[in-house]
């Protein structure tokens, strides 16, 4: 027989899926690990929980099958090697933006490099890459106060530096010129007409989302920054819209500066981000 817990699992599993949640499964035991302190693998080890965790489950399952995010309801999301603190008025960084940091900590880099994050939202790229790269300095870019708060709790003793500024700004920074080895951006690049899964449209900042009406706004703002911060042979990698692949290989192409221009998939397949190496002399 079931343990009550295993039924109430069950009971919220079949209440977040008639919500149209895909991971129904997989969200209803995650809640559940959260609110009793443990890992999803550990539920069948726990004692039978009280009257007051199944209240609280109860609150959380609902608030779930209303489709806020599961990421806000339990505080954090994994992102390649980390943990990261998100909520109410930051992006929650997907799994698919991980291809983005595979491939750059696969990039041959010098000793000590300098990497800059262009749109960090909540740092996810830079605290991870930080991590995987302990002699970097890491620079960390957003225009918005509530995502670095975020970004900062998550950066705490990491050897990221976070700056307030629009990249949309014309001439910023112009002390990074040909400086940088790294340029990483997940930046807003949903076209403005994209119709959105409920935890999209109602719970992440919009500002984070939407890049203009074909989606380019932000992208060509970032590839410019990185045209212009790159060392020669740095390199850049910039994530887009499943349809605007071929745009960005375009826009980038366009400019005259980089070589290697190639559109990369995620694991799904899915074309995810374009990789670019700033032209001129390599390592």
């Amino acid at each position: 027989m079931r343990s009550e817990l295993w039924r109430a699992i069950d009971s919220a599993a079949a209440r977040l899926a008639e919500a149209g949640i895909d991971s129904a499964r997989c969200d209803a035991e995650q809640l559940a690990a959260h609110l009793a302190g443990t890992d999803r693998g550990r539920l069948s080890l726990l004692e039978p929980p009280d009257d007051e965790f199944f209240e609280r489950y109860r609150e959380v399952v609902a608030a779930r099958s209303q489709r806020v995010p599961l990421q806000h309801l339990i505080g954090t999301v994994s992102f390649g090697p980390i943990a990261l603190q998100v909520g109410p008025g930051v992006f929650i960084p997907r799994p698919e933006t991980e291809a983005i940091l595979d491939w750059a900590a696969a990039q041959r880099l010098p000793a000590r490099p300098l990497i800059v994050d262009a749109c960090t939202g909540s740092g996810a790229l830079a605290v991870a890459l930080a991590h995987l790269r302990p002699a970097a300095r890491v620079l960390a870019i957003d225009d918005s106060d509530a995502a670095l708060d975020y970004a900062r709790r998550n950066a705490e003793g990491s050897n990221v530096e976070l700056l307030r500024a629009d990249v949309t700004e014309p001439g910023l920074l112009p002390d990074l010129d040909g400086r940088v080895d790294l340029v990483v951006s997940n930046p807003p690049y949903v076209p403005d007409h994209a119709v959105l899964e409920p935890e999209v449209a109602q719970h992440d900042p919009l500002h984070a989302v939407f890049g203009g009406p074909d989606g380019m706004t932000i992208i060509a703002a970032v590839a410019g920054l990185a045209g212009r911060w790159l060392r020669p042979g740095g390199v850049c990698a910039i994530e887009h819209d499943e349809t605007t692949s071929s745009l960005t290989v375009e826009l980038l192409s366009s400019t005259g500066l980089f070589d290697d221009i190639a559109a990369r998939q995620d694991l799904a397949g899915r074309p995810r981000f374009v990789a670019a190496r700033r032209s001129g002399a390599r390592d």
